[in-house]
């Protein structure tokens, strides 16, 4: 089993990540392991994932400040006289 090293992962948009990883036992559960990525700071990798995260917060920033549409319309709560 390998606790540390360093996965290369290809990504479509952003290409190669070279991320260390280390795994870290839970002590609930003897098959169970907290598995970190991280990027070497100042690195192409660190870059990458930057701009990926920069994407994602844009994205969520759109999401959240454009209208709800709604498929139905709303149920009226007035009442007739």
């Amino acid at each position: 089993m390998h606790t540390t090293g360093v996965k290369l992962l290809h990504h479509p948009v952003v290409g190669d990540l070279d991320l260390p990883f280390e795994t870290f036992p839970l002590p609930d559960g003897p098959s169970q392991f907290l598995l970190t990525y991280t990027a070497e700071p100042h690195s192409p990798s660190q870059d990458a994932l930057n701009l990926l995260a920069s994407w994602a917060t844009t994205n969520d920033t759109i999401e959240r400040s454009a209208p709800a549409k709604d498929s139905e319309p709303a149920d009226s709560a007035e009442t007739p006289d």
